[in-house]
């Protein structure tokens, strides 16, 4: 198993390799780092385009007031407290450091088109019981079967000689380490943390990244999952892809044309201003002593030229017509513009209905895989760890016992869509005098589920709804 576990890793390197480059360079042109000395950004469109994507996402998939799940089951002889279960998962979310997380996890999610949260138990006592991280892609390696589902995550860290010491206690250090750590205690350690999917469930390695010594005195801890804790979630994906593809990487071209071409206006409003002048070398005029100052006195040699200017070769106006259409196509490729559109505050009924459909055709694909890939392992971890605290009753989701409707903005779109739909086929039924033929009981009960009416608000006698 240990051998395997090298091999995955490995392998998980090799496939990640082709992105690296790819990612660099839209990580340089939208948030470049801030000791990467190689990232000329002269450009700011598409940064605040993915600063403005960035929150559309969080407000539409997981915004504080509104994100909770329900819960329900087709198999009537189960007997479990959908209400506590569904308030248990919400509270503690809302406790929790998610939603500081996940924005950054949103980030990642439009820059490099995948994005990876980790999701830890917290001790006995912390006011939630779970605990988050959002984890730099570069740092993730990830293998998937042939399905597309996650297999093997590792996740690769730094520490100190000291620090893995602390961290791994009850590790049986060899000789060699020992010596190595002993001699710098504060050299830093490649740290490889492993998850491998397995019959039971997910198991959990954590050893040293060396080459050079014999695995087996590398492995630092052991453990198992029932649940996978890291959550690696892609904005799109091309089929056998191991990670996404992001709305940057569709506009790479143009965002890297429109830096260049701002850089090239840059420096022509530099020759505008200061000019490019000629002098003759006559050995009088010292141009080490010119300084091209207003009011400044440069003295020259009688019957010299002295400095005359040099008239640049053309105007650079066509550049502005150029970077007007580049940004355009920039703020459309990263959704700005549409998404902007839905922050109007005074809208029609039917522009609201319009621009809802419309907004579920451009994030109706990226909500669905997030809603897999995403979503739906949060909620399942969340309420396992809940069950196994004495929280909750035991559940599982999507298994026969218990089935996840995430309720969220977006997810409320199409809903709200199909009750417009039902409300405007029931209004035709009256017009036409054929009311009869629309079951009202059954009707309501359909609306209240699509709006995610709450069941308490709907009045039920032997008769029906009321």
């Amino acid at each position: 198993m240990s051998k395997n576990i090298l091999t995955m890793y490995r392998m998980a390197k090799q496939q990640r390799a082709v992105w690296d480059k790819r990612w660099d360079d839209c990580q340089r042109y939208t948030i470049p780092m801030r000791d990467d000395e190689s990232a000329s950004l002269f450009d700011a469109t598409a940064a605040d385009a993915v600063d403005m994507l960035a929150a559309s996402l969080f407000s539409l998939m997981t915004p504080p007031e509104s994100f909770w799940v329900s819960l329900t089951s087709a198999d009537s002889e189960i007997n479990v407290d959908f209400t506590r279960s569904e308030n248990a998962i919400r509270n503690h979310l809302n406790q929790s450091n998610f939603y500081t997380e996940i924005h950054q996890c949103y980030l990642d999610l439009a820059i490099l088109g995948t994005a990876c949260l980790y999701m830890r138990e917290a001790p006995i006592g912390a006011e939630s019981a779970f605990q988050f991280q959002a984890i730099p892609m570069k740092n993730v390696y990830v293998n998937r079967d042939s399905v597309g589902d996650v297999s093997s995550v590792f996740y690769v860290c730094s520490m100190t000689s000291d620090d893995v010491v602390n961290t791994y206690s009850d590790w049986d250090i060899s000789d060699n380490f020992a010596t190595k750590f002993k001699e710098n205690p504060d050299a830093h350690v490649s740290i490889v943390q492993s998850i491998v999917r397995n019959d039971s469930g997910y198991s959990y390695v954590a050893f040293i990244d060396s080459e050079n010594d014999n695995f087996e005195s590398c492995i630092l801890s052991r453990g198992q999952f029932v649940k996978n804790p890291f959550l690696i979630f892609r904005w799109s994906a091309m089929s056998g892809e191991v990670y996404g593809r992001s709305p940057v990487m569709r506009a790479l071209p143009d965002i890297k044309t429109a830096n260049k071409v701002v850089e090239l206006v840059l420096k022509n409003a530099t020759i505008a201003v200061s000019g490019i002048w000629q002098a003759d070398d006559d050995g009088v005029l010292n141009l080490s002593n010119v300084q091209l100052t207003p009011g400044a006195i440069i003295p020259k040699a009688v019957g010299s030229a002295g400095l005359t200017p040099l008239r640049a070769g053309a105007d650079f106006d066509v550049s502005q017509l150029i970077l007007e259409d580049l940004r355009a196509r920039i703020r459309h490729a990263l959704l700005a513009d549409r998404l902007s559109i839905m922050s109007d505050k005074v809208m029609t009924a039917t522009e609201i209905i319009a621009r809802n459909t419309d907004m579920m055709r451009i994030l109706g694909a990226t909500y669905g895989r997030m809603l897999n890939e995403f979503i739906r392992p949060m909620i399942d971890r969340g309420m396992y760890i809940l069950a196994r605290r004495g929280l909750i009753d035991p559940v599982m989701l999507d298994r026969g016992v218990m089935t996840l409707r995430y309720v969220a903005p977006i997810a409320r779109l199409a809903s709200d869509e199909q009750a417009n739909q039902v409300l405007s086929w029931v209004n035709t039924m009256d017009v036409l005098g054929v009311s009869g033929s629309v079951d009202k009981s059954a009707t309501v009960k359909w609306l209240a589920n699509a709006l995610h009416i709450p069941n308490e608000l709907i009045v039920v006698d032997e008769n029906g709804i009321a």
